[in-house]
């Protein structure tokens, strides 16, 4: 059964029955989802969620959508990506306690958006619509895309003309209508909010936005289950457009009101480019304005200038007793490159970002070595293939003989003896 009471607006508190609409009449605030925690409490139980599908639909009582209606056309795979201990980072960079949450493996399109997209692309088909949209900057269009052509929907998707090729490709895949935009992201979007006004699509970032940013407390859903229902005392997150740090923290509340895990001090981080950095330079400078800026970073599916939800993450930043921190773009390649040698994981720039920011606030102190740590990674690494120009040598072509490779060998200065000791980062400590 569903759970929710409508929708109310963060700022006044009117409230509006559920519908494609995003902004309150009256005052202009962002519209919420309102769900009825008095009657979840004893429905939903660790046993109720671990009976459900290996997806993030186990987690449907917790989201606005009513199955009662008919089973879910997309998401069915998305969802439920690995919780990764990662003793080899932890060794490297002398933390007690360190886990990945690893959504550069979300199915189908290798990215964070396939919960939002899954929850978003139900909630349209709930109320009607046969035209999906969104504004992205790569992972979302890829993600709509995927999830409409499943679920038998048009899909339009508006793009940053800019965009890395494996993500315009990944979107046109699918089959979609793609355009794109002579812009940066908020270009992007500001068009996106008046075709909403003039047609009835369900763009999913814009009108169906209190919706789609639901479908994001599955992440921390997930990072609690998986722990053994428990909340790690440290979390760090990128911010965008700001949808995915405060449902994390929206996820975790929820389970401490519904007694699914202890309540206990759960600080949230929030990493940005330092190329793209409005929510943390708002917060560095104590004010509660966020001052639009003009995006200019690797970090491309991070790169909003003026984050709808920034405010939002402000709040949540300040309230668990977090912090914001940036990285430059050398930074993030260097993140991307230390996280895939220890633990084999290929983040896009978004996820060198988040790491990057992580070391900075354990060597600052913020984040206390010995508490248990956990970094969000977002996205896949194959996805941005170009950020790496420059930064990798191509090897050498040699011939198919051993004395070639014997030479190679020592050309290298890495002897076959070497080769059975440790890995150098496993004797480097970088803290």
């Amino acid at each position: 059964m569903s759970y929710v009471v409508g929708l109310k607006c963060r700022e006044c508190g009117r409230r509006y029955p559920e519908a494609g609409v995003h902004v309150c009449e009256e005052c202009f605030g962002p519209l919420e989802v309102e769900y009825d925690y008095a009657k979840m409490r004893g429905q939903i139980t660790r046993e109720s969620i671990a009976a459900g599908p290996h997806s993030l639909w186990r987690y449907a009582a917790l989201l606005p959508v009513d199955f009662t209606l008919g089973p879910p056309r997309t998401g069915l795979y998305s969802g439920m990506t690995p919780l990764r201990r990662a003793r080899n980072l932890e060794r490297v960079l002398d933390v007690a306690e360190l886990y990945i949450k690893d959504d550069a493996a979300n199915y189908p399109t290798w990215s964070y958006k396939e919960r939002v997209v899954s929850v978003a692309i139900q909630k349209a088909i709930e109320l009607g619509y046969r035209t999906v949209a969104c504004a992205s900057t790569g992972n979302l269009a890829n993600s709509l895309s995927a999830h409409a052509a499943e679920a038998g929907l048009n899909a339009y998707v508006l793009i940053p003309h800019d965009l890395e090729h494996a993500k315009v490709i990944g979107s046109l895949i699918y089959g979609p209508q793609v355009v794109r935009i002579d812009g940066n992201y908020d270009d992007v979007n500001r068009l996106c909010s008046e075709i909403a006004d003039r047609y009835h699509w369900a763009i999913v970032n814009v009108n169906l936005r209190p919706f789609y940013t639901e479908g994001a407390k599955t992440y921390g859903y997930e990072i609690a289950e998986q722990l053994g229902w428990k909340l790690p005392r440290h979390t760090v997150v990128p911010t965008a457009g700001g949808t995915l740090l405060p449902k994390i923290h929206k996820a975790y509340s929820e389970l401490v009101e519904l007694g699914l895990v202890d309540a206990q001090e759960a600080r949230i981080y929030s990493a940005q480019a330092a190329g793209c950095s409005p929510v943390v330079e708002a917060l560095k400078s104590g004010r509660d304005t966020i001052l639009p800026q003009k995006p200019h970073t690797i970090a491309k599916s991070i790169s909003i200038g003026n984050p709808a939800d920034g405010y939002s993450v402000l709040d949540v930043l300040r309230r668990t007793g977090g912090w914001g921190e940036t990285a430059s773009d050398p930074e993030i390649h260097e993140a991307v490159q230390l996280l895939a040698r220890t633990e084999g994981i290929w983040t896009e720039p978004a996820g060198g970002t988040t790491l990057a920011a992580a070391i900075k606030l354990i060597a600052q102190g913020r984040i206390p070595r010995d508490e248990s740590i956990c970094v969000c990674i977002t996205g896949n690494g194959y996805k941005t293939v170009e950020s790496l120009d420059g930064q990798l040598k191509m090897p050498e072509v040699i011939p198919a003989r051993m004395d070639a490779f014997a030479q190679l060998v020592e050309r290298r200065g890495v002897t076959p003896e070497q080769m059975s000791t440790a890995p150098r980062w496993m004797t480097d400590n970088m803290m």
